[in-house]
């Protein structure tokens, strides 16, 4: 089938979107992506996109068209005219005729994978005004509630005015796959959409993750914390804990970028922190060989009611790994966590509960039965096959007329 996606970001970026559209080409769709010019998380355009202008590329079987794209620099303003340029290029480029499939036809059905914001669907929407095809969603972030984190008032008037936004979005999806089972009730209470037209479908982790055997024993313990060192994620956590453990064996290792990583390598430096080690961030092909050295992987995450009900993607990549998890997290990664039986978990924002967490990895005597216990769990719930053969069967679905 001709498939047309649509999300903001896109390789080099880091998120599984690439992956997964190479995985329906492998499947026998012909695939074209409507994309920005990368620059997330960091907020500048990417090395060799300077110039900012539309391009059409090939990469992997999989055909991209890259749109003009304000970057998201600092700050509220700079964001929001990042998320609104896209939205803007994008939804010129699906309303022209230049948007077609490679046969030149019509393409049979829209996917948008939504992470923030929610107007990133609103091009595909423009699409099928003027081909009536169905619409599915992939939902990561769950919106106008995403704001909430980020320091929105419920009662302001940005936050209802985004709620009237996310309403018409999300219901005029013909089908929303949800990454956590917990997004369908909001979604089923807030927008009133039925129940039948959401589906659970986790993410997974790319194939390159596979079980590495646990780490020779040299006297030290390596945390490891990996992905978007942003405010969301809460990371200052880290160096609190590792203020804490001083005197224990223990090296924090941070692998990654964002907003606030400057910010921690400073505190780190004005502390002298010597057991937290930066290693910005690397290209996805290194993580396996990264994960390897570390005994145990760290997911951390802000103390919010809607940021619980995620499951952050890189908890799939840990689990894959073979690694034992330390959270400082609640909601839905905690479930998955004590449900593994793969590590410890404290609450959000609790330095000190983090910290006792930590020691009792310290003490277990088998880490090596938590880490085959991710695995274990990843190979039940989590895998990249059985991620692309659900999301295949819904395709399948939809373009052959089911409705709801």
């Amino acid at each position: 089938m001709n498939l047309l996606v649509i999300c903001q970001y896109y390789d080099p970026e880091p998120f599984r979107i690439h992956d997964l559209c190479a995985g329906l080409v492998q499947l026998g769709h012909s695939v074209q992506v409507v994309t920005g010019m990368p620059n997330y998380p960091a907020g500048d355009l990417y090395p060799g996109f300077a110039d900012n202008k539309a391009r059409d590329e090939v990469l992997d079987g999989v055909r991209i068209h890259r749109c003009p794209i304000h970057p998201r620099k600092h700050g509220a303003l700079h964001r929001l005219w990042n998320y609104y340029s896209f939205t803007r290029q994008a939804g010129r480029y699906t309303s022209s005729s230049h948007c077609a499939a490679a046969d030149g036809r019509p393409f049979d059905l829209v996917l948008v994978y939504q992470l923030s914001p929610v107007m990133m669907a609103k091009p595909a929407l423009l699409y099928r005004r003027l081909h009536p095809v169905p619409v599915l969603m992939y939902c990561l972030d769950l919106w106008p509630e995403s704001l909430l984190a980020g320091g929105v008032s419920r009662d302001s008037f940005v936050f209802r005015f985004y709620h009237r936004v996310s309403a018409r979005i999300y219901r005029s999806m013909d089908r929303i796959l949800v990454t956590s089972a917990r997004f369908a009730p909001y979604l089923i209470r807030e927008f009133d959409i039925p129940a039948a037209r959401i589906r659970h479908l986790p993410q997974y982790a790319e194939d390159l993750f596979r079980p590495s055997p646990p780490r020779k024993r040299d006297g030290t313990v390596n945390l490891m914390f990996a992905g978007n060192v942003g405010n969301l994620q809460n990371a200052g956590i880290l160096l609190d804990a590792a203020k804490l453990l001083r005197q224990e064996p223990v090296v924090f290792h941070v692998v990654g970028d964002g907003s606030e990583l400057e910010k921690l390598k400073k505190r780190a430096k004005d502390e002298d922190l010597q057991n937290v080690c930066f290693h910005g961030r690397r290209p996805l092909e290194e993580m396996p060989s990264l994960y390897a050295e570390a005994d145990a992987m760290l997911v951390t995450m802000k103390n919010d009611p809607i940021l619980s009900l995620t499951l952050p993607g890189k908890v799939q990549s840990y689990m894959a790994s073979a690694r034992p998890l330390i959270g400082s997290i609640g909601g839905e990664t905690a479930r998955v966590i004590a449900e593994a039986d793969c590590g410890f978990c404290a609450p959000s924002e609790d330095p000190e509960a983090l910290t006792a967490e930590i020691r009792r990895f310290l003490a277990c005597d088998s880490p090596e039965r938590l880490g085959q216990n991710a695995r274990t769990y990843y190979d039940a719930h989590f895998t990249r096959t059985h991620f692309l053969t659900e999301l295949d069967r819904e395709i399948s679905n939809l373009v052959s007329g089911e409705r709801i």
